[in-house]
């Protein structure tokens, strides 16, 4: 069929494909007025001679389409608009008007009776835009359903003559210039033709624009109406009906199959995914560390405390995984330390070689080896700045070395603050073992003034300590952890138990104790009721040794099982629950035990203030407190009894256990209250060489004392 005959007259073809017509192919049609929207009939024109293939592309998305005809025409009347109207009776019809129009085209179609949908829309022009389609055998009868492929092909080359030359679009686009179209060339120079034939398409001319503050306005054009009956072939489904499609849109039925289909898959979605990640089997990974150990038992995951309270587990190590070692980087909450321990004057190393777990059980070994030049190794393993707790309760499982009538060994469990790492010098020196919040005499070095007062702590040369480094009364803006330079900081120590045995009676005994600093004239604290309880005088009793120049002790000693040492195969529980409260400090105190029994109790009045000493109380801890283990060997603790002691010896820890307040847990080595990360990150060359005795030779000072120095 040729698409040509059912152009109306005055009508500019923009591109045609012919081909021969199905009833079920489809023609799009589009009427647009040519000088406004000459831009892109230039651009279609471009297309066309550029990359023909753009309409096989179209054709490719609808296979049955084979005739594509694109033509404009311009409404010139109220007359041409109601007949466009008519001509398109029960098809939608898109009418864009600009605002001044509105009124009028309303007060024309509202005269326009029968069925009719239409809207009116806000466009950038001054003319109406009407597109349609026409479906099916929409033909007019007589002419044939072929057209001469010549006909295309010549009136394809005019086309992309004129839109080279500038007779097309030539005054439009990003490219556009200003001035008045040239009179278009004659017709037989052109090859355009002014009246449609049967085997021809025609082309208009380009139509010279006048500008507007609105747009280009093209000049009127004639429309044929004898041409407008040939529209009744339009589209009639509703795809090409937008406003039926709006219609569909709001339409809502609650026994919609479409809409329960929809529902249904949702919630089969929602159902396999709540079936992948709750019913589906999750693998056991055991080998992966978690804070509380899977193999502690249920029934030890909660006590009540000395205290009366509730307390729940929060970390726990079983060490029933045979093979594990603690070299740095090989355990999340461990690691084995690598150093000679001079603080103590210790005989041995400690080789990470010597902490491995067997046979359920965490074992340190010391032996007779010659290494760097010391005649023994053994092992230490620390928590240091991987799990640290506030507060709470801290219980070992462990079998003592050798037995308990051979002196020598010294197994120790201990805490102290995250701010000292032991063994470290530079890191201990002025943070250990103050436990302080004052800004006093107490913050000085050897706590006296600079003329040497107090008397009675200058004349017992009371204190050899230099000073709280991290004390409250640092000066403003100097380096200091926080999270104030008014907070007093440090590294306190808690014993769980340093292991002796009694020379005299030849049996075994613990020392469970409190570091602190500064110290009490003569080292006495207050060990009497009610500051201090001691629950069963047969087994506890006050530690003679109370300290010295470096540290003051607040010690009981308790005696032990025989039984729980590892010659004899048994293991004792030892522990300590304590509670820090900065809010409230006279709430604070310590109670140690052995075997699950209560030994004795040290409270904040035991370590209150010293009017002699010039000093204020010392607190309870609240620094983050990590935990140490080890297997050691000097002669500064206890004599050596070499001639009756076997080599190698072991200590084996079956679990260690920290508990908290239900509610009140606080695990972590840099709480909020309490920071220390930064701090240590910005000196890690002290707390990672272990060579480094004081804080100067870390090339650090101490910050300025506002009190002793001035600020």
């Amino acid at each position: 069929m040729d698409w040509a005959h059912l152009i109306p007259t005055g009508t500019r073809v923009v591109r045609s494909l012919s081909g021969r017509v199905r009833a079920s192919s489809w023609v799009r049609v589009a009427f647009e007025p040519v000088a406004q929207r000459v831009e892109q009939v230039a651009i279609l024109a471009r297309a066309v001679a550029i990359k023909p293939g753009i309409f096989v592309e179209m054709q490719a998305m609808r296979r049955k389409m084979t005739s594509h005809v694109v033509f404009e025409q311009r409404l010139s009347s109220d007359d041409d608009l109601v007949e466009w109207v008519t001509a398109c009776a029960n098809h939608e019809l898109t009418i864009r008007i600009m605002p001044r129009y509105r009124t009028r085209a309303r007060e024309v179609l509202g005269h326009i009776t029968g069925r009719h949908t239409f809207s009116l829309r806000l466009p950038s022009t001054h003319t109406f835009f009407i597109t349609t389609h026409l479906v099916g055998r929409a033909q007019r009868p007589g002419y044939s359903h072929v057209r001469s492929q010549s006909s295309v092909d010549y009136h394809r080359t005019e086309t992309t003559q004129a839109v080279a030359t500038g007779a097309i679009g030539g005054a439009f686009g990003p490219y556009s210039y200003e001035h008045t179209p040239a009179p278009p060339p004659p017709r037989e120079a052109q090859g355009i033709g002014g009246k449609a034939q049967s085997h021809d398409l025609p082309i208009l001319h380009p139509i010279p624009v006048t500008r507007t503050r609105y747009a280009r306005r093209p000049p009127l054009a004639a429309i044929n109406p004898e041409e407008l009956p040939l529209l009744r072939a339009a589209l009639h489904d509703d795809l090409h009906n937008p406003a039926a499609l709006r219609k569909l849109d709001r339409q809502w039925d609650l026994f919609s199959g479409r809409g329960w289909m929809n529902v249904s898959a949702i919630v089969l979605i929602c159902g396999s995914l709540i079936l992948l990640f709750c019913g589906y089997p999750v693998p056991d990974l055991p080998n992966i560390p978690s804070l509380i150990d899977k193999d502690t038992p249920d029934d030890a995951r909660t006590r009540i405390g000395y205290d009366g309270k509730k307390y729940n587990l929060v970390f726990s190590d079983e060490f029933n995984l045979d093979g594990r070692t603690f070299y740095p980087g090989d355990d999340p909450f461990w690691e084995a330390m690598d150093y000679h321990y001079w603080p103590t004057a210790d005989l041995e190393w400690y080789d990470p070689a010597q902490a491995i777990t067997r046979n359920g059980s965490l074992v340190l070994t010391l032996e007779e080896v010659r290494n760097h030049d010391l005649n023994f190794r053994s092992g230490m393993i620390q928590s240091w700045n991987k799990f640290c707790f506030t507060a709470g309760y801290i219980e070992v499982s462990v079998s003592l070395p050798g037995n308990a009538r051979t002196p020598g060994y010294w197994p120790g469990a201990w805490t102290m603050g995250n701010l000292g790492r032991a063994g470290y010098g530079a890191t201990t020196e002025g943070t250990w073992p103050y436990s302080y919040d004052a800004c006093d005499v107490g913050t000085f070095p050897n706590q006296l003034t600079k003329d040497n007062t107090p008397e009675v702590s200058y004349r017992s040369g009371l204190s050899s300590l230099p000073g709280q480094k991290l004390s409250a009364c640092t000066c403003p803006g100097s380096d200091h952890p926080g999270p104030s330079v008014t907070k007093g900081r440090a590294a306190p120590e808690i014993d769980i138990i340093e292991a002796q045995i009694n020379t005299y009676l030849r049996h075994g005994e613990v020392s469970q104790s409190l570091q602190i600093a500064p110290f009490d004239v003569g080292y006495y604290w207050t060990n009497s009721t009610p500051a201090t309880t001691v629950y069963n005088d047969d087994q506890t009793f006050i530690n003679s040794y109370r300290g010295g120049p470096y540290q003051q002790c607040v010690s009981c000693v308790s005696a032990t099982n025989s039984s729980n040492y590892v010659d004899e195969g048994g293991f004792g529980k030892y522990g300590f629950e304590y509670w820090s409260n900065p809010k409230k400090r006279s709430e604070g105190f310590v109670t140690w035990s052995v075997d699950d029994k209560a030994m004795w109790t040290a409270t904040s009045a035991s370590i209150g203030p010293n009017t002699q000493a010039q000093i204020s109380e010392r607190i309870v801890p609240e620094e983050p407190m990590y935990i140490i283990l080890n297997l050691g060997l000097s002669p500064s603790f206890q004599g050596i009894d070499f001639k009756n002691l076997q080599f190698p010896a072991t200590m084996l820890i079956d679990y260690v256990r920290v508990y908290q307040r239900a509610g009140q847990e606080n695990i972590g080595c840099d709480p909020p209250n309490y920071p220390t990360a930064d701090y240590i990150n910005n000196h890690i060359v002290a707390y990672t060489n272990y060579n480094l005795t004081t804080w100067g030779a870390a090339n650090f000072t101490f910050p300025r004392n506002r009190l002793y120095d001035g600020c």
